[in-house]
Order: structure tokens, then C-alpha cells, then sequence
């Protein structure tokens, strides 16, 4: 039985088959539209979650915290120092690399050629912190980092601005302001980080040396730390949160007038974001399968009525109103899940199209996919209900007579 009132379906489509694509173009535009934002979503998320994962995973970010100051306003608490840093170097295991870092916007010269750029003062932890190689020279060495010689180690973006190709700057000097610096390394290249800023656009100069040029003073506004493979970041971030309290001379019960901060928390909030995005913009793009179950609808009526003639013959033959009442419903459902299927290879191919031109990671999500087949035909079932109903309600008699 539900045989046959399939083939008749898949007949009645056929006989009227413009028609029929036409009524189902709300629910392809609403599956193709569920999907590929669900999916696009994903993507995203997922590519935004790689590239911070790039920046380090396992990397602690810590800062002095703001204080509220006379008359409401914000003022940055007591920087670091270097004897912080030496101090979390001897003290805590849990540590893989420490570095303070200091920056500033300096205008960098050589020859007739100048650029403005960032101008970094570490130490060598920084490089392991940052999973930075060298392409080219050394890094810093001991002696330089402890006198803080004015020594330099340059990104690619600085080697394309100032340089030519056949050029090695390596031994060559530039000027910081009003200062000389000898090129010690280069940098490999790392391109854009995941909010768009070239992270090869700076120059890495000893944290001495940094404070005595370029500063005028021994602050440490950052500390980054990297923590051992197989250790908690929240272990790390206590022993951490001890060690400074007691170089503060933080009293017990009292605020840390400093912060330790993780790439972890801004993935977190970064996933719930996306998430949160992600269903908003499924669930607006749903509200068109809403008016194409309004369409299925209609359509339904109107063959209900083009065919009031064969109901009443169908009934009067021996037809039962639930053998009536299946044949609609199960066209409703053919019809809503052919514009279901359609709209999930739609969908897909838009996935592809907006990964491909944005530059995000292709996630194709099996379930959404089902899931939205599956609601596409509880449309045909929720829409096609009263029309099936209709049609099973007739009076054969009057059916027979209807012109």
C-alpha cells in the first residue's frame, strides 16, 4: 500500500512538475541555507581555533593588572622587572621557557631606505615560546643579553622593506632612532596571525638593551611563559600566582594587582562565540523552510481540489479515508524531501564555494545534514497534514459531483 501511494506520488510530481520544483524551492533554500551556515560556522570556528592553537597552546600570559585610581581613573599597577623573570626561571619546574617582553613603534633605517615598525625586547626563551627558527645567523648570545649590546634579530617583513633579494643583512647595521644595531638573525617567515597582523613585522632586540635605549627604563610590562608538555596550565598558572604574590609582598586575603592569562580562555570564549553565532544564524536561515512548508501547503490544497473528482471515484470504489489521507501525506513528504535532498547538495557546494574563498577549514557535518533531511520532511508531514486531512474528509457523493 505505501508502495504504490509512492509511485503515485512521485506520478503526480512528474504530471505537474514545474510546479512542483517551484513549491519546493523554499525548503531547498532553507535546507541549503541551514547547512551551509552550521557548517561555515564550523569552519570557521575550527580555523580560529588552529591558528590561536599556533600562537601556544601552552603559553601563559603575565601582566600587572589596573587599578583604580584617584578620581575613578585606571592606572596600570607595578610592572615586573628582571629579577621576576630570573626568579620564575629558578623557582618553578613546571616552566619549559620564560621571557619578559617589552615593545615599542620605532622607525628603522638603513641606507636611504626607512620603515616604522615594532621593536621587541626579550630574552632567548622567547624564541621557544613563539616556536620561532631562525633562518638565518644566531640568536642572542649570553654575553649579549647580559651587557645588552645593540645587536638585532630581523622578520621577513623587515628584510623585504629594507633589503635587496641578493642582500644578507647578517653583520650589517640598521638604525633604531637615533642608535645603531648590528644584524645578528633573521627570523622564518610566519605570515599573518589569526586576527590579520603580520607577525613578521618587528625586530628582537635584547630586553637590556631595549630598557636602556629605547625605554629609559627596567619595567617588564609581559612575562610569557611556556609550560611543560603533560602539565596542567592551571598548576602552572598556581605556582605561578604563589611565586609572584610573595615578590609583590601581596598580603594574605588581598587582590593580585597582576593577571595570568592563557590561550586556553580565549579559545574557550572564542568556541562559545562562534557557537553561539552559528545556531542564530542556522535558526534565521530556518524560518525560510517555515514558508516553504507554507508553500507545500498550499500546493497541496490546490491538488486537492484539481482532483476532488478522483477522490470521490477512488472512494467510491472502496477507497478507505486513511488510503486518502496516506496518498497526500506521503506527496507532501516525496515532495519536501526531494527539495531536502536538493537543498543538501546545495548546501555542501556552497560550504566548498564561501571555504575555498574566505580561507577557512571545510567541516561538513554528517549530523546536521540527517538531521536537516529529517526536519525537511517533518515539514511535508506538519504542512501536508491538512490538505491530507481534507481530502480524507470529503464526501464521496459531493466528490463525484464536483466539476
Amino acid at each position: 500500500m505505501l508502495c504504490n501511494a509512492f509511485l503515485q506520488a512521485i506520478r503526480e510530481i512528474r504530471r505537474n512538475l514545474m510546479r512542483s520544483m517551484l513549491t519546493a524551492i523554499g525548503i531547498v533554500i532553507g535546507i541549503a541555507s541551514v547547512i551551509a551556515m552550521v557548517n561555515i560556522g564550523k569552519g570557521a570556528s575550527k580555523s580560529i581555533t588552529q591558528s590561536v592553537s599556533l600562537l601556544g597552546s601552552n603559553t601563559l600570559y603575565i601582566m600587572p593588572s589596573q587599578e583604580n585610581g584617584p578620581g575613578g581613573n585606571t592606572a596600570i599597577s607595578k610592572p615586573f622587572n628582571i629579577k621576576d623573570v630570573d626568579i620564575l626561571k629558578s623557582s618553578i619546574l613546571t616552566l619549559q621557557a620564560v621571557s619578559p617582553v617589552a615593545s615599542a613603534a620605532v622607525t628603522v633605517l638603513y641606507k636611504d631606505q626607512n620603515y616604522r615598525t615594532n621593536v621587541r625586547g626579550v630574552d632567548n626563551g622567547y624564541f621557544d615560546i613563539q616556536n620561532w627558527n631562525l633562518k638565518e645567523g644566531n640568536i642572542f648570545e649570553k654575553s649579549e643579553l647580559r651587557t645588552g649590546q645593540n645587536v638585532c634579530i630581523l622578520g621577513q617583513t623587515l628584510i623585504k622593506k629594507l633589503y635587496s633579494k641578493e642582500e644578507s643583512p647578517i653583520g650589517k647595521k640598521i638604525r633604531l632612532q637615533s642608535f645603531s644595531c648590528e644584524v645578528v638573525g633573521v627570523l622564518e617567515e610566519k605570515g599573518a596571525n589569526t586576527f590579520g597582523m603580520d607577525q613578521d613585522d618587528l625586530v628582537l632586540v635584547p630586553i637590556k638593551m631595549f630598557q636602556r635605549r629605547i625605554s629609559g627604563n627596567e619595567d617588564v610590562p609581559l612575562i610569557m611563559a611556556s609550560v611543560k608538555e603533560n602539565i596542567p596550565l592551571e598548576e602552572a598558572s598556581l605556582q605561578i600566582q604563589k611565586v609572584m604574590r610573595e615578590r609583590r609582598h601581596i598580603k594574605e586575603g588581598d587582590e593580585n594587582n597582576f593577571s595570568i592569562r592563557s590561550m586556553t580562555a580565549l579559545l574557550d570564549t572564542i568556541s562559545k562565540i562562534t557557537s553561539l553565532l552559528t545556531v542564530m544564524l542556522a535558526a534565521v536561515a530556518a524560518i525560510s523552510l517555515v514558508v516553504g512548508g507554507i508553500g507545500i501547503m498550499n500546493i497541496m490544497l490546490v491538488s486537492v481540489t484539481e482532483r476532488t473528482r478522483e477522490i470521490g471515484i477512488r472512494m467510491a470504489v472502496g477507497a478507505m479515508a486513511e488510503d486518502i489521507l496516506i496518498q497526500f501525506l506521503i506527496e507532501a513528504i516525496v515532495l519536501s524531501a526531494i527539495g531536502g535532498i536538493i537543498g543538501l547538495v546545495l548546501g555542501i557546494g556552497i560550504t566548498f564555494g564561501v571555504a575555498k574563498g574566505l580561507d577557512i577549514a571545510v567541516v561538513i557535518d554528517p549530523g546536521t545534514s540527517v538531521i536537516a533531511l529529517i526536519f525537511s520532511m517533518l515539514i511535508g508531514i506538519i504542512f501536508g497534514l491538512i490538505p491530507a486531512r481534507k481530502a480524507a474528509n470529503m464526501n464521496p457523493i459531493d466528490a463525484l459531483r464536483y466539476e
